[in-house]
Parts: structure tokens; sequence; C-alpha cells
């Protein structure tokens, strides 16, 4: 996880989440498993939630993390909204440097680029959503699963 850039903290507190046996901890349970203050946890919890890796809910005076059940498509869909706005910004670079310069040829083709990797990582993510989707209890749709 840290290779992909998740920072140390973020990735134990995560990986803390995901071997769980419910999927789920207090911000409690996470200071007590990891021996780090409850302040560290927070601002693990705060990078995930902005991914919707996790999401949490109130428990009388206190809040409980839960994995995202669907997790990894989550994450593949926010890459894929990523690789479009590298789209975006590259080819707006592209007209403003123009298509007869080298930097805008490359611009051009870096967009190109970003513009066909998003369209197959959302290819894929809808083939995977539909695929598990005929694997999920009827009462639970993915969209519902927080």
């Amino acid at each position: 996880m840290v290779q992909t850039g998740m920072s140390p903290m973020t990735a134990k507190v995560f990986a803390a989440l995901f071997v769980s046996e419910s999927g789920s901890l207090t911000a409690t349970e996470l200071v007590r498993r990891l021996q780090v203050s409850p302040a560290t946890i927070s601002n693990a919890i705060k990078w995930l939630e902005q991914r919707e890796m996790v999401s949490r809910q109130r428990e009388a005076r206190r809040t409980r993390y839960f994995l995202s059940p669907d997790v990894w498509y989550r994450t593949w869909v926010a890459s894929a909204r990523s690789m479009a706005l590298w789209a975006d910004t590259t080819r707006h670079g592209a007209e403003i440097f123009g298509p007869e310069t080298p930097t805008g040829d490359r611009l051009r083709a870096t967009s190109r680029f970003f513009e066909l990797l998003g369209h197959d990582m959302t290819q894929a993510a809808e083939h995977w959503r539909q695929a598990i989707s005929l694997n999920r209890p009827a009462t639970r749709p993915l969209d519902d699963a927080r």
C-alpha cells in the first residue's frame, strides 16, 4: 500500500480494518492496536474517507469506522476520475501551446493516453460491478452498501 502512495500509518489503519473480523473498529480500538495517538488515527481515517475507502457510524459516545464493502470498486472509480482530470488538464495545455509545437503535440498525446486509460478503467469497473452484483443479495445493492 505504501508503494502506491498511501502513507505508512494510513496503510496500517487500513490494514487493521481490513483484517478485523467485522471489517470495522472504533478509534479507541485502532489506538490500542496500533499504539498511536487518536490524532494519528483521525488523520489516517480522514484520508481514507476522502477516497471512500471507509465510512463512519456513531455508536452512543463513540464512532465506529467501517471498511466500505465495495472498497476496491470505489478506489478504482476514483482512479478513473483522476485519469479524466489528467486528460482534461493536458488537453487544455495542448490547446495553449498549439498542436504544431512539440510541447502541444506531447500534451495532446498525453491527453489521449489518459483519456483512453480512464475509459478502459471505467469499463473495467462497470464490468466488475455487473459481475459482482449478480452474486450479491438483492437486498443490498452495491450503491447502498456503506
